[in-house]
């Protein structure tokens, strides 16, 4: 049964029979998809310090974003880039997705690290965005992950993967 629905995401009270039989009623939240993206610089990666209302502080993470209807991931990641960090990038590389909270959401974020980074100024911000964007070395990214000045889950994930491949 639908509790809620918005552009962003729907909310369902939901009936399951679990893999080993038991039964139990269920809230899941059902958001769009999104896109993370890591830019991806000669010294490090730009990050953005945005002001998170739902947390009531600023936090560093990657550009981020949700998925407009019929809109591939590699169309979001190219988009968001822009609108978020203010630059284009010549190579978008996936990185797989991560699901977020599977707890209690099936939210899915697609993972891109961003290449040959110009600026752009096609689009920009949404008003409720208040975000400055800050380069990072790659070391101080890692220090700033061991000291809880990055917590933001999709960014330590993408970081990760993009680490892998260097």
């Amino acid at each position: 049964m639908e509790i809620f629905r918005g552009r962003r995401l729907w909310i369902e009270n939901k009936r399951l029979v679990l893999p080993n039989g038991v039964e139990r009623d269920a809230v899941i939240v059902h958001p769009k998809g999104a896109v993370a993206i890591l830019p991806v610089t000669e010294t490090g990666y730009l990050l953005l310090r945005q002001y998170r209302y739902a947390i009531g502080q600023y936090i560093y993470e990657a550009p981020a974003g949700t998925m407009e209807d019929g809109e591939e991931p590699a169309e979001t990641a190219r988009r968001e880039l822009i609108e978020e960090a203010g630059m284009a990038a010549k190579t978008f590389i996936p990185r797989g997705f991560i699901y977020t909270t599977p707890g209690f959401t099936d939210e899915k974020i697609w993972l891109f690290e961003a290449r040959g980074l110009t600026p752009s100024h096609e689009y920009g911000k949404d008003a409720d965005e208040v975000i400055e964007v800050k380069p990072v070395t790659r070391e101080k990214t890692d220090a700033m992950v061991q000291d809880g000045t990055i917590c933001d889950a999709k960014t330590i994930c993408l970081l990760h993967r993009c680490r892998e491949e260097e």
